[in-house]
């Protein structure tokens, strides 16, 4: 018993629930097939015997009661003309031979399979042709037509015992007829039995069948998948160190081993996550620290400020006025290269203030104002030229701008510096044969969609290639203070002001006459996203 199932048990472990589902379909179709077969059987043997009996025997009875009347003609016919001596009688004689010899005919051909019955007929056939020959004939010759003569009355007792010889004959074939047909009423009613308890079994074996089979998938299939849901769900309420084990089906094995390394991954996974989250929780901490840090940072470095745009130009301001006070008063008394030394002195403390100033503005972008309004950027350019009214004016420059500007979310004071810086340097580098010639556009960026587009080409002296990237260094300068004027601070705080913004800035390359600076600045909506995402994480 054990080695039996064990058989079992490893049968079903091979097997796969579409596996079992397959073979119970296969034992309920074998069960259809085998009780199909099988009751095709009783019903062709139920509706041949009923054939049998319909087409054969019981015509056969009823052509044995035609060829007894056509004997019973035959002798009265012979009787008849024997005592009237007339030929009509010998009509129903031979009629009676005639309808004798159908009635024999067709009865052995309905008998064909039955040769105790055709016996019965060859004796009835027998019988009758020895009453014809021995009676019925001889009479018949010795009666002269027209001349009746009296009867011999040996002659008629002997005619009545051959007929009744014939007569007893034709009783054992009805005899025989009728048991015949007794039987094959008793063999079809035995016939129709087995049917009705044949299938009677097969309806009962198909329902047992089921059963089996609905119990059998309920042991080998629906058992281990309840087991392995149970399990599934204590891991799933916490107990993560519970070991998933299944059986049943070869399929369901292999989901609970899937399912158990999973757990296990999860479990090595979680162990991961709680290291790791100790790790974040030390750099949480040391990013507060970081943090408090940054701040009193912040705070010196906004000290510093203060210092640096009051008491570091205090002195510079002093050494500029003493300096003109020295060239004022002792101006007669000094030649030509002490008044040159005093002019140096003078023009480096008033750029150093400028300097000083300039990267006082560059330290400030987005850490002092941080203002984010909503902002139009044909406004900031706006207010921007009008600060360079002056420069447009004495150049003689041509601006050209959009008719219209998208609003974004930004600084207005930093977005008005930036047109002023990129306007400015166009004017600032304008070729010395032509005047200058502005031009901003602003399209959609085919790079970012969420994204605005803006540049400001002029017709100035350009930037090398080789110098595309330098420009944007604070205090990188590629011309001499006495060509150009100025601290080189003023594209570095335009990169400052855009990345601030959330876009970028560069030079376009492939611009070969004169420079074009471009910018993308995320649009309003594309911003309002950004803000939301970093709201929810």
């Amino acid at each position: 018993m054990t080695e039996v199932a064990g058989n079992g048990a490893w049968i079903g472990r091979r097997l796969t629930v579409q596996g079992w589902f397959y073979l119970a379909q296969a034992l309920m179709m074998l069960v259809v097939v085998i009780g199909t077969v099988i009751g095709a059987n009783l019903l062709a043997g139920t509706a041949r015997m009923t054939d049998h009996l319909l087409q054969h025997v019981q015509p056969a009875q009823t052509e044995a009661y035609q060829l007894q009347a056509a004997l019973v003609n035959q002798e009265t016919g012979i009787r008849g003309y024997a005592i009237a001596a007339d030929r009509q009688f010998l009509k129903p004689y031979t009629q009676g031979k005639r309808d004798e010899a159908r009635a024999a005919a067709r009865l052995r051909t309905l008998l064909a399979d039955r040769p105790a019955l055709l016996a019965g007929l060859t004796a009835v056939e027998r019988g009758a042709a020895d009453w014809r020959s021995g009676y019925a004939e001889p009479l018949a010759a010795s009666v002269t037509p027209g001349r009746p003569q009296p009867i011999n009355q040996n002659s008629a007792d002997r005619g009545r015992e051959s007929f009744d010889d014939l007569r007893g004959l034709w009783t054992k074939q009805n005899a025989d007829l009728a048991q015949a047909v007794r039987d094959g009423r008793a063999e079809l009613a035995h016939e129709r039995t087995v049917r009705n308890l044949v299938l009677s079994g097969m309806v009962v074996a198909f329902l047992v069948t089921g059963l089996m089979l609905a119990v059998l998938v309920r042991l080998l299939v629906t058992r281990p998948l309840e087991a392995l849901r149970e399990v599934s769900r204590q891991v799933a309420d916490g107990d993560f160190d519970h070991v998933i084990t299944g059986g049943g089906p070869a399929d369901l094995a292999a989901v609970a081993t899937d399912v158990e390394g999973m757990r296990q991954r999860i479990v090595a996974e979680l162990a991961a996550s709680r290291g790791q989250r100790d790790i974040l929780t030390r750099q949480a901490a040391d990013l507060d620290a970081q943090a408090v840090e940054l701040r009193r940072s912040n705070a010196e470095l906004e000290q510093f400020a203060y210092v640096a745009s009051h008491d570091l130009q205090e002195p510079l301001r002093k050494v500029a006025s003493f300096c003109q006070l020295l060239e004022k008063r002792y101006g007669d008394q000094l030649d030509e290269r002490g008044l040159q030394y005093i002019d140096f002195a003078v023009d480096g403390a008033k750029r150093m203030q400028v300097l000083i100033n300039d990267l006082l503005t560059f330290s400030r972008v987005g850490r002092v104002n941080d203002a984010q309004l909503p902002v139009g950027l044909g406004q900031a350019l706006d207010k921007a030229l009008t600060n360079l009214t002056a420069a447009v004016e004495e150049s003689g420059a041509r601006v050209d701008r959009p008719d219209g500007m998208p609003e974004i979310v930004g600084d207005p004071m930093l977005l008005a510096m930036l047109w002023q810086n990129l306007v400015g340097n166009a004017l600032k580098f304008r070729h010395p044969d032509r005047p200058p010639h502005v031009t901003v556009t602003c399209d959609q960026d085919p790079d970012d969609p969420g994204s605005w587009r803006l540049c400001v080409t002029d017709n100035g002296i350009g930037v090398p290639e080789q110098f595309v990237d330098k420009v944007f260094v604070i205090f990188q300068r590629l011309h001499s203070r006495d060509a150009y004027g100025g601290t080189g601070i003023g594209l570095a705080l335009c990169k400052k002001i855009v990345e601030y913004h959330g876009g970028r800035i560069w030079i376009d390359t492939g611009r070969t006459e004169g420079t074009r600076f471009c910018f993308t600045l995320p649009s309003a909506a594309a911003h309002t996203e950004q803000t939301e995402k970093k709201a929810l994480t």
